[in-house]
């Protein structure tokens, strides 16, 4: 009984043999009455043409006669072994070899002489013959035998092999292994392995989709805790510098009694608090992918004129210089809304962080299939580890000077999500002149 924890070349190797072997046998049992049919008359057919001769010559003679030819024909043929009978009782003569316990034995051919007389003929060697043929069978079939059973082990190796290279390949699957492929096989069992190998590299695929997402998740999650916890901050504390001044108005505690001084105070801190929550809407909006852009034709020139006039007057008070080197007839594929906003943003951004007396200078150009809008500050200089944060959400470098500039620490935040959506590349690099901030738009 094959076990169940035999190998699968096992099984395939005993059922093949099994097989074979039945075969053969059911072959033997059909053309063994054949066979021995076609012995039979092989050894007649072969008795009758070594006695023609001597039948020819007893045939029609007395019985003196025949003694006399019988002696003379086997003085001459001494290997031969016969006897003749008379009516089939008397014993009229027979060859010394032909002795009277020989009669069961060989094979014997009786041969009619005619007025009663009959000639045995008498093969010994038939028997022998019939001992080497059976012999030479049974080595035959051993050999056909050997010959099944080393066809079956190597069709079961040929049959098993891809299979059970397939069974190890699936076990380093489940351990999300690098498996190579089989070798190429054009039947059943390749198209098998190769399906299996495109399931398992598809698995892998979406795997890596699935862990990309869920660490992206991981770092919505993350951002969204640091937003909310910022946010939060950054309400907070307005809030509670209202709350003194308006209690100390209450209280007529000291300057506090000038009520229409310290209530334009909480005006400004209440706009403040407006602003902020405004640029978190427009944050939440953004993510929650409200606000979907219209590409359009956008002039950059008169998009950057537009937004200009509203940061020059700050510029002009900090003593700050703007310069523009965009041509009128340059354009590219934008929300024309959304790239005004990002301007505007980085422009503030741009004046906010100038030094007095400093250069903001803006400029286009045609970067490989792409229309790049830069600004720069010059005579600024950021650490490395800051740049990649003042992307983030309320960051500032300087929270005390930050806060008393109106600034909430959402403006470049804005324009990266911005961006984002938009689908554009941008950077925020450190040059040897100061920052540079760039933006690369689709052209016509």
């Amino acid at each position: 009984m094959i076990t169940r924890n035999r190998g699968i070349f096992f099984k395939v190797f005993i059922y093949t043999t099994v097989f074979l072997i039945a075969i053969v046998s059911v072959t033997i049992a059909l053309f063994y009455q054949q066979f021995t049919e076609f012995f039979h008359t092989a050894q007649v057919q072969q008795l009758q043409r070594d006695y023609q001769s001597l039948y020819e010559a007893l045939h029609g003679m007395d019985g003196f006669q025949m003694i006399d030819t019988a002696r003379n024909f086997f003085e001459h043929n001494q290997s031969f072994a016969f006897r003749i009978m008379e009516e089939g009782e008397r014993v009229l003569f027979h060859t010394p070899n032909f002795a009277p316990e020989m009669v069961n034995e060989g094979f014997r051919l009786f041969m009619n002489l005619g007025e009663g007389y009959t000639l045995i003929a008498h093969s010994p060697t038939a028997t022998q013959a019939g001992a080497g043929i059976l012999t030479t069978s049974l080595v035959a079939f051993v050999a056909v035998m050997l010959i099944a059973i080393s066809a079956a082990a190597i069709f079961a190796r040929q049959m098993t092999s891809p299979i059970k290279r397939l069974a190890d390949d699936t076990k380093q699957m489940a351990n999300l292994q690098d498996v190579p492929p089989q070798p190429k096989r054009n039947d059943e069992i390749g198209n098998l392995a190769r399906d299996v190998h495109s399931m398992y590299e598809k698995l892998k695929e979406t795997i890596s989709k699935l862990e990309d997402e869920i660490l992206r998740v991981r770092e919505m999650e993350e951002s969204q805790r640091y937003f909310f916890s910022a946010a939060s901050h950054e309400l907070k504390t307005p809030i509670a510098a209202a709350s003194v001044l308006l209690e100390g108005m209450l209280e007529n505690i000291g300057d506090y009694k000038d009520h229409p001084k310290y209530l334009r105070e909480c005006v400004k801190l209440m706009d403040a608090q407006n602003k902020i929550i405004s640029e978190i809407f427009e944050l939440v909006n953004l993510y929650d992918e409200k606000i979907i852009p219209v590409p359009k034709e956008v002039n950059v020139h008169e998009a950057v004129m537009s937004v200009l006039p509203n940061h020059k007057t700050l510029a002009d008070a900090n003593g700050q210089y703007i310069t523009m080197d965009i041509p009128k007839d340059h354009f590219c594929i934008a929300d024309n809304e959304m790239l005004k906003k990002v301007l505007s943003n980085v422009i503030l951004n741009a004046v906010q962080n100038t030094p007095t007396g400093g250069e903001i200078k803006i400029w286009s150009e045609a970067v490989s299939d792409q229309y790049r809008i830069s600004v720069i500050n010059t005579g600024v200089t950021i650490e490395k580890d800051v740049l990649s944060k003042l992307f983030d959400p309320f960051y500032r470098e300087d929270k005390a000077r930050s806060r008393k500039t109106g600034r909430s620490g959402l403006g470049l935040t804005i324009v990266k999500k911005t961006l984002d959506v938009m689908g554009a590349d941008f950077a925020l690099e450190q040059t040897e002149n100061g920052v540079l901030f760039w933006m690369d738009m689709p052209t016509i």
